[in-house]
């Protein structure tokens, strides 16, 4: 059907931060003829990540909001997705090293980022994420289980709900992500690189999409729901 390489389309797969998604994120890489892969990290979250256990941050130098969001994100990811946060990152990364594809950070620096959102956040954006962090670390796995559920039921309408209630985080750290991780995508289409595995946290699934759309790059999508399900996912063209 595609020519070229770089008229492939590019596969874009939606994790989950607090579910082991490992095992079925490998299998759908390991099916798929690439030419690279792409995930959402920066150069200090890829080296956090995939370095040896006993040299791994654990987030305690970041502003307290964060600290707590890195603590309720171990926590959730123990009670639920029986692993640690970055796993579906982490197994693409050793894919690629598997595979000798070269793999692709295509995020924007946290630090840069966080600054950012802190400079850009109203008073009270600010005290509601404070607020959420704190009374998340206390919540029943459960109950977070099943807003997970309801998510993946209606994850539109969640975005829409965190853009009600934060859009300067939504703005911040979705839609100008999105963007950025759009272009450089695009630079690498341009530098030849066709099929690309793109592993990104699933509520930025559409957004990136649309962006890459908007500069003419197919793309395919897995959604979380499906490697959730551990079937074999048929990606949906758009």
């Amino acid at each position: 059907m595609y020519a070229r390489s770089t008229e492939s389309p590019i596969l874009l797969i939606g994790a989950a931060h607090v579910v082991d998604l490992a095992r079925p994120l490998r299998e759908l890489l390991n099916e798929r003829t690439l030419d690279g892969i792409a995930v959402e990290l920066d150069a200090e979250r890829a080296d956090a990540l995939l370095a040896p256990e006993g040299r791994r941050s654990r987030g305690g130098d970041g502003p307290l909001f964060v600290r707590l969001w890195s603590l309720l994100q171990r926590r959730l990811g123990a009670e639920i997705g029986g692993g640690v946060p970055g796993a579906e990152m982490k197994a693409a990364a050793l894919v690629a090293r598997e595979r000798s594809l070269p793999l692709f950070l295509i995020d924007d620096p946290i630090r840069s980022t966080l600054v950012q959102l802190v400079r850009a956040m109203p008073f009270k954006e600010r005290v509601l994420l404070l607020a959420s962090a704190v009374v998340g670390l206390f919540l029943p796995a459960r109950v977070v289980e099943r807003a997970m559920d309801r998510y993946v039921d209606a994850p539109d309408d969640y975005t829409a709900e965190l853009r009600q209630v934060s859009p300067t985080l939504a703005r911040v750290l979705i839609d100008d992500r999105n963007e950025h991780m759009a272009d450089r995508l695009a630079e690498l289409r341009h530098r030849g690189y066709g099929r690309i595995a793109v592993v990104v946290g699933d509520a930025h699934l559409s957004g990136l999409r649309t962006a890459l759309g908007r500069r003419g790059i197919p793309t395919e999508s897995v959604p979380f729901r499906d490697l959730r399900a551990a079937k074999g996912p048929g990606p949906s063209s758009s």
